[in-house]
């Protein structure tokens, strides 16, 4: 059997992806092996959010070539479609697929191997068989940029106009392989923020109808999945361009809002799913009436994370983010209206070019009033290509490194305090697997607000419990060496 190694770099939308591009292999005969194993068909699902992620992206496409030459290295994805120069040129690439073919990776493959056993004249050989004609075939012949990027993407077919308006591509999951399935919703960005790649990497937004997202979600229920989380690029943005008659598609939060309500409400009435889970939310999709309408449904998470990237209003402004700080916390009290004690997370950026140390010190006095459970800190990094990276009074790196620890320290006090709020308080985990941690053997699963719960267990007692399984029980106390809580489970009857 052929065999196929996968490697993915970059976010929550490229796992998905990466696990529907197993899937696919899989179908067509390949067997999934290991990165580190020889295969005869390497894939790489790229990143290139930053510059890093795009020098990791081209090291793990060296790195498959070294481990076997005659294989097959697909370059799949992000970087793909920002630098089809370095693409063009790199002879470790044999084929390069774009985002919006993904799903069809497998074909694609078939097709380029036809193509090189056409061009060699001679029956196809396995991929890996020691015959090391495909490379060669498909690579010493570039004699320029456009030659290379055209026989790489075969013409073009591996490709597609992400700048107008492509179709969503459907793809749909069969097995997840976790308890808790991602479900992709969406695609695309229109908001181009001033340090983000992303809109020229994704296309422009598009949405997945309902019907196929409510398909594939009662496929994984039927398999025992419980908890999904639906995401994408920019899933605020869910459904804007479906009656749009233009390409410059305006977000509009109570419509986008309305679209995701509906969808929520189906998907809550599919048979076994008993979570919901949002990803990263654009701020201003917190309307009234929003989170009014989340708040009538059980099955929705009180977890949300808004993306706020800075603190202060003038580096927001430079950033391109389209609302205030005052707007933000608006949001926040909101949830909070609504809810009683929501998990609300964020990211930040520190060193964003132009933020003064007194620009720091407003973004610290604000994620203080906002009180965040988790912030996810990072010091800007150059992308090229965006419009961040050509402004000026760029910070230096130690700055960075300085601000960074500030934020990292405050997140770490705020998340522990959010989570000893829950002492004493019962609640209900989805145990997610069987993991040895300082304190010993245990079960681990999650809350709605994405609380860590342990369950300690030794032997037989393990046996009780099951992946996938709602636990509901009292949290006790801190865990020793972990970030989550001791839990301990009510009567086996109140359990499901």
């Amino acid at each position: 059997m052929k065999r196929v190694a996968f490697h993915n770099l970059g976010c929550k939308v490229n796992s998905y992806e990466l696990d529907i591009m197993r899937q696919k292999m899989e179908d067509f005969g390949y067997n999934s092996v290991p990165f580190e194993e020889e295969a005869d068909v390497y894939v790489i699902n790229t990143c290139t959010v930053t510059n890093i992620a795009d020098r990791k992206s081209r090291q793990m496409i060296h790195k498959a070539k070294k481990l076997n030459p005659n294989a097959v290295v697909i370059a799949v994805g992000c970087y793909v479609e920002t630098d089809p120069e370095r693409v063009g040129t790199d002879k470790a690439i044999d084929l390069a697929i774009g985002n919006n073919k993904k799903a069809q990776i497998a074909e694609l493959l078939e097709e380029f191997l036809e193509k090189i056993d056409s061009e060699k004249g001679e029956g196809r050989p396995e991929p890996g068989s020691g015959r090391s004609g495909i490379n060669s075939a498909g690579n010493s012949a570039d004699s320029s940029t456009g030659e290379g990027l055209r026989r790489r993407t075969m013409d073009g077919r591996t490709m597609t106009d992400l700048t107008h308006r492509p179709e969503y591509e459907d793809m749909q999951l069969e097995d997840p392989g976790h308890t808790r399935a991602y479900v992709k919703i969406q695609d695309g960005c229109n908001q181009f923020c001033t340090y983000c790649i992303i809109p020229y990497a994704r296309g422009r937004i598009r949405s997945r109808r309902p019907g196929e997202i409510l398909k594939e979600i009662q496929t994984i229920a039927s398999k025992g999945i419980r908890e999904v989380v639906l995401t994408g690029i920019h899933v605020s943005s869910y459904g804007l361009e479906w009656d749009s008659q233009t390409e410059a598609v305006r977000f509009d939060p109570h419509k986008s809002g309305a679209f995701l309500l509906d969808l929520m409400d189906q998907i809550r009435q599919i048979p076994g799913i008993e979570r919901i889970r949002l990803s990263s939310l654009e701020p201003r999709i917190m309307t009234e009436a929003f989170v009014k309408g989340i708040a009538a449904m059980p099955e929705v998470c009180p977890h949300f994370h808004l993306s706020l990237q800075s603190g202060c209003n003038d580096t927001l402004r430079r950033m391109n983010r389209h609302y205030t700080t005052e707007q933000f916390m608006e949001s926040v009290e909101l949830l909070r209206r609504y809810y009683e004690d929501p998990a609300i997370t964020t990211d930040v950026i520190v060193g964003f070019p132009g933020e003064s140390n007194a620009e720091f010190e407003e973004t610290v006095r604000f994620l203080e009033k906002v009180n965040f459970y988790e912030m996810h800190v990072f010091k800007y990094s150059v992308r090229k290509g965006t419009a961040a990276a050509a402004m000026p009074v760029q910070i230096p790196e130690p700055v960075k490194g300085v601000r960074s620890d500030i934020l990292l320290e405050m997140t770490q006090r705020q998340s522990e305090a959010f989570r000893l709020g829950f002492l004493g308080k019962r609640e209900e985990i989805l145990l997610e697997e069987k993991a040895q941690m300082p304190f010993g053997l245990c079960w681990r699963g999650h809350t709605k607000r994405y609380v860590e719960g342990y369950i300690p267990c030794e032997g037989d007692a393990c046996a009780e419990f099951q992946e996938g399984q709602l636990i509901s029980g009292t949290f006790t106390s801190a865990a020793e060496g972990a970030e989550g809580l001791l839990f301990v489970p009510d009567d086996k009857a109140q359990s499901r």
